[in-house]
């Protein structure tokens, strides 16, 4: 796994959008965000508004090139996708992922961004970081423990014991390592049956979601299981599930009935409520790092 050089004061980094398009009004406050950490943010075309088309902040093959030029920069050290939404995957069959990986730089988002993670990490053997963005989270302040995690992902800390605090519960006991890997439920979903499939085998998977349905979540896990990628993986980490609610209070199950029934019978590791995903605070998180799960010390370490 190629590891990407960490940023340090005055690095130039690039800020698009691979996905939806940036709320006018969030845009400078976003770019002032970023010179806050100590860096020079440029600013490529997907993210100004006039660029929008349909529900994406640009056309696939404007989005498409911003990343593609961001790679190719020699000038630019780290790439900062701004926001989330709809569309990443669009941009996946246009890419030169051969390319992209001899120019390997820092690559840091969440959410539909994890159509990318995933790509990066199998096509590019690239280290990326999911990690809060600049016109989603922290364009506004936020607390201390989301900012010193995007910190330590940026400046090349992002190493060792990650404390997650007292909220983590251990849904499932035991001791595992493994590549992590994953991000948003929904986007791990759509990667099955295509070229940039998530492979989970030996792997410690991620997972969190926003805004879908209880019986949405249960359809999707239920694909992942069947598709042996429960099975696959060595652990299992569970983030925050914000919004994931009921569509008939009464009749449904609860997110942890679905995670005992579809989840547990893997046999695996399990640690649920990770402040990690749709969620302040938020933890950032080294997507291809090796990581050691121990779910009963409810601890997650950076072993390489």
């Amino acid at each position: 796994m190629l590891t990407p050089n960490s940023l340090y004061p005055g690095a130039r980094v690039a800020l698009l959008c691979a996905s939806s398009a940036v709320p006018s009004e969030r845009l400078a406050p976003a770019v002032e965000a970023v010179k806050a950490l100590g860096l020079e943010p440029v600013v490529y075309p997907s993210c100004l508004f006039e660029n929008r088309h349909g529900y994406f902040a640009a056309d696939d093959g404007q989005r498409a090139k911003d990343l593609s030029d961001a790679f190719s920069d020699p000038a630019i050290r780290g790439i900062l996708c701004i926001r989330g939404g709809y569309g990443a995957g669009r941009l996946l069959p246009l890419l030169n992922w051969k390319d992209m990986a001899r120019h390997p730089k820092l690559f840091c988002g969440y959410s539909d961004v994890t159509a990318l993670h995933i790509a990066l990490n199998q096509c590019c053997r690239l280290l990326t970081y999911q990690t809060p963005m600049p016109s989603t989270e922290y364009y506004q302040p936020v607390d201390e423990f989301t900012m010193t995690y995007l910190r330590r992902a940026l400046f090349g800390a992002l190493t060792g014991p990650l404390p997650m605090g007292d909220g983590v519960r251990t849904l499932a006991g035991g001791r595992a390592s493994g590549v992590l890997c994953g991000g948003n439920l929904s986007l791990v979903c759509d990667s099955l049956g295509t070229p940039w499939e998530l492979d989970t085998r030996g792997k410690v998977l991620f997972l969190e979601d926003i805004g879908e349905k209880t019986y949405r979540v249960d359809g999707m896990l239920t694909q992942l299981r069947n598709a042996g990628k429960l099975d696959d993986c060595a652990a299992i980490l569970l983030g925050g599930w914000t919004d994931c609610v009921p569509e008939d209070e009464e009749k449904t199950l609860s997110l942890d009935e679905i995670f005992r029934e579809l989840i547990l019978p893997a046999g695996k590791p399990v640690l649920a409520d990770l402040p990690a995903g749709h969620v302040l605070p938020t933890m950032s998180l080294p997507l291809g790092a090796t990581v050691t799960v121990d779910a009963d010390a409810k601890r997650l370490e950076v072993t390489a």
